[in-house]
């Protein structure tokens, strides 16, 4: 299996639960210190991973890494989408850059990667895709318009490809987490801190209690459901996108 963005925050947390399980891994980054960084906190809990450095925004990135893992490890039968992370940006500096890093960061490396392990996917007719996403897709928030887009436009091909490949045996889900505790959660609440002339500490508290639970996400909760998604437990189960948001958007 293959795990895009899997050097930290949810992409770790999913090597770490699919290691768990007896998954032969392997995780890509852009950076190479990541990489190794998150091999030997994957060592410390007592597994071994395949580790290939990618930047999923460039296609043959993305050929290259998908060639990689089945060199060593086989054929990919799971894919998990958690590469790149769009920038929040207030109203007023959404300039065409903005938009463009929304879609270059997010869109494109999971629309590339699953392009690199489809063909491999539709010759075996088996295979699952999760694509880990965001609620941000699905609420337009002022400061997180570009990445919200991204976010939008990956749902829809969630559910298209769902309908496309079924008839191969491919599954594709989705997730969209909410406010979840990684490096990505600090970087939001600063930039909110910083608008609205609060300490950090107190961003996230204001954030919690708009939260019906009470708390923000840890990332194994999240690594949780991509595990049960990608398993034959989840056999019959595509086109879903699963919010992760602790209740706090009513939507359907």
């Amino acid at each position: 299996m293959l795990i895009t963005g899997g050097s930290k925050g949810l992409g770790l947390s999913c090597a770490s639960a699919f290691a768990g399980e007896g998954a032969r891994v392997a995780i890509a980054s852009r950076k190479q210190e990541n990489l190794d960084s998150a091999r030997q906190t994957l060592a410390k809990e007592g597994f071994e991973v395949v580790t290939t450095r990618a930047d999923f925004s460039v296609p043959k990135d993305a050929q290259a890494a998908a060639a990689t893992t089945e060199r060593l490890l086989g054929p990919i039968d799971v894919l998990i989408n958690s590469a790149g992370a769009a920038k929040r940006f207030p109203a007023d500096t959404l300039t065409a850059e903005a938009w463009h890093q929304g879609m270059n960061s997010k869109y494109f490396p999971y629309i590339h990667a699953i392009d690199a392990v489809r063909p491999g996917m539709i010759e075996r007719k088996r295979g699952a895709i999760v694509n880990i996403i965001g609620m941000g897709g699905k609420s337009a928030s002022p400061m997180h318009l570009s990445g919200g887009a991204a976010n939008s436009a990956l749902m829809l091909v969630t559910v298209g490809w769902a309908s496309i490949l079924g008839k191969y045996g491919i599954r594709v889900n989705g997730i969209n987490p909410g406010n979840t505790l990684t490096e990505r959660l600090h970087e939001a609440l600063k930039l909110d801190a910083q608008v609205q002339g609060i300490t950090e500490a107190e961003a996230l508290k204001r954030n919690e209690e708009r939260l019906p639970l009470g708390r923000v996400a840890r990332p194994e909760e999240v690594a949780a459901v991509a595990l049960f998604l990608a398993s034959d437990q989840a056999s019959y189960v595509t086109g879903a996108i699963i919010p992760m948001d602790g209740g706090r958007l009513p939507v359907i």
